[in-house]
């Protein structure tokens, strides 16, 4: 795809980039049996935002890609120990104590610097296909995107093929500083795709190595594993140490059990996470960083299970989805912990960002319209980036100790962090500049704003918003009904339509969970070897070439031929017009399949942590 220069002639386009100071880089792909294979010095080029120009990033930071057609170089150097033939992992020399947890349609873009504007030190990005990411430019365009203050960054693949992971690593690699894979993930599609935590078992254990080691050869940068437990600690010691010596430079351990239907209590998935294991792990692997994930829901929560754990770092979902603010105590800390005096250089810095900060809020409160036009967009950018500027000033520039100015950022940054309501206006903000998923903005704006969107009555007015605009008045009237509590009258017919809402919901969600406990027992009953057999039956995934033919026939006679291999895949969402309409309640599988790549997956649910 060419780029454009945003309306100036080329020469004038080259002048401005030289001027702004960015480097020009050009992507080069091929495909090749459905297959990227591409140049190892593969580059993108980079937006211009002081001009506006669209260097290889369209306007919202999404990758576009220009160039021609190269073959891939042979793979760089990978050191391998002479004596044990063990690869070794790469340094990881950035931060990685205070983490974002990879989640679907959750940890994009807009959201991770909302979290690490209050002191999330790393982020990972939403799990994403490797091989669509490898094949598909329209792929990377929807599903990634990035910015200069979106640093460290981890890019998190699903991939159950060497190549496929490789091959993605390539092109992420000038916009991250990891490349993670997914070995934990226990979704629907994971199990019809095999990836996942539906890799741990020990037939898959050469070809989890191999993608590792294929992974840590194609980049200079390192190579992370995400996993969950094994049957017995022992069993998931000897897997840490299989990546580890593959060239895993850091293993995330999401302290629950691998996928299963029958697991309940203790380390299930939706049970307590059994941080205790990964303590074990740490002390059986000490030479590189073991991450902690689970059981964090407050900052007392991330103190206590790094003392507990003795993990090198604490990765949260949950948590940090409720409030994007969690790790934002561990700012005072970082305050408290130098004395020396700021030199006057950096005071004139900081005197000339505040007022910058303070312009340009200035212009975007003296309008009251909701509406985000080009000019405000434009206006909120700056101030965004103005602040982004000070935090690193005042917070993490390491050769500038604590002062006043920062005590009182500081204290405004905490006041901000209490107010959900401050909160959920900032995500807002930075969606409207990066493109978000409506059902993602919606997913947040409910999870921070629960309890008052429930106090009143606001959550259906938020769960049917069609635009950020229609979120921006749900929370102008929460605003309002605080400043002017008589302004607010409790509807009690509204309550109990709501609450008969909600058990009608809960009741379709638990009918595919329902259904899976049918089939365990009932293969159980009838002494099955295998107690997923049952499940396995109509679990085949419809090519696209068989949902065609489905659509050429009367319905009548496509149902009866679906029924015979794909009866747990919903009829509707793949072959009715206005598709299925009980989303995420429906009790058969939604994925869809992508031309060419049987193990290709999109995850069409509802957002999920």
């Amino acid at each position: 795809m060419n780029t454009t220069t945003g309306g100036l002639s080329e020469e004038e386009g080259k002048r401005k980039t030289k001027k702004a100071g960015k480097r020009k880089r050009k992507i080069s792909t091929k495909n090749d049996g459905d297959k990227a294979v591409l140049e190892n010095e593969t580059k993108f080029t980079h937006q211009d935002e002081t001009s506006g120009n669209k260097k290889g990033k369209s306007n919202d930071g999404r990758l576009v890609s220009e160039g021609s057609v190269q073959k891939l170089a042979a793979p760089m150097n990978f050191p391998r120990n002479p004596e044990n033939g063990k690869y070794s992992p790469k340094d990881v020399s950035f931060p990685h104590r205070y983490i974002l947890a990879p989640m679907v349609g959750a940890s994009e873009l807009a959201f991770r610097l909302l979290c690490r504007r209050y002191g999330t030190e790393l982020a990972y990005t939403p799990m994403m296909s490797a091989q669509k990411f490898a094949s598909s430019q329209s792929y990377r365009e929807e599903e990634f995107q990035t910015c200069p203050q979106d640093r460290p960054l981890v890019c998190h693949f699903a991939a159950n093929d060497p190549n496929d992971f490789a091959a993605a690593a390539r092109i992420a690699e000038p916009w991250c500083d990891a490349i993670d894979l997914n070995l934990g993930c226990p979704q629907r599609t994971a199990y019809i795709g095999h990836f996942g935590s539906y890799l741990l078992e020990d037939k898959d254990r050469e070809l989890v190595c191999s993608i590792v080691r294929e992974g840590a050869k194609a980049v200079k940068i390192p190579i992370f594993c995400k996993i969950r437990l094994l049957d017995t600690i022992e069993d998931t010691i000897r897997l840490c140490q299989a990546l580890r010596d593959s060239g895993a430079s850091l293993i995330a351990i999401h302290a629950r059990y691998r996928a299963s239907w029958e697991r309940k209590g203790p380390g299930a998935r939706d049970g307590p996470a059994l941080l205790d294991q990964v303590l074990e792990i740490k002390k059986a692997i000490t030479d590189i960083p073991i991450i902690a994930n689970g059981n964090t829901i407050t900052y007392d929560d991330v103190e206590n299970n790094l003392k507990l754990t003795q993990a090198d770092g604490l990765m949260s979902a949950e948590g940090i989805l409720d409030n994007p603010a969690l790790f934002v105590p561990r700012l005072h800390e970082v305050s408290c912990s130098s004395s020396t005096v700021m030199s006057e250089t950096t005071k004139i810095k900081l005197d000339k960002k505040q007022r910058k900060i303070a312009s340009l809020d200035k212009k975007l409160t003296m309008s009251s319209d909701v509406v985000m036009d080009e000019d405000r967009k434009y206006c909120l950018k700056k101030k965004l980036k103005a602040e982004h500027s000070l935090r690193q000033l005042l917070i993490n520039g390491n050769s500038e100790p604590s002062t006043q100015q920062r005590s009182e950022f500081l204290e405004l940054l905490h006041a901000r962090s209490a107010d959900e309501l401050v909160l959920a206006q900032e995500y807002l903000e930075l969606a409207t500049i990066y493109p978000v998923k409506m059902r993602s903005v919606i997913f947040h704006v409910r999870r921070m704003l629960k309890a008052l969107l429930d106090q009143y009555q606001l959550m259906e007015e938020c769960l049917s918003a069609s635009s950020i605009v229609d979120i921006f008045s749900t929370l102008n009237k929460i605003r309002q009904y605080r400043e002017n509590p008589e302004m607010f009258v409790f509807d009690k017919a509204k309550a109990q339509r709501d609450k008969e809402a909600l058990e009608r919901k809960r009741l379709e969600e638990g009918k595919r969970k329902a259904y899976e406990a049918r089939m365990l027992r009932k293969a159980k009953r009838e002494g099955k070897k295998d107690p997923l057999h049952y499940l396995h039956i109509g679990a085949e995934l419809p090519s696209n070439a068989i949902i065609a033919n489905l659509k050429s026939i009367p319905r009548a006679q496509a149902l009866e031929k679906w029924m015979e291999k794909h009866s747990q895949h919903c009829f509707a969402f793949h072959l009715e017009p206005q598709g299925c309409r009980r989303g995420r309640a429906c009790a058969f599988l939604h994925v869809e399949v992508v031309l060419g790549c049987n193990n290709t997956f999109d995850e069409k649910e509802e957002v999920s942590g």
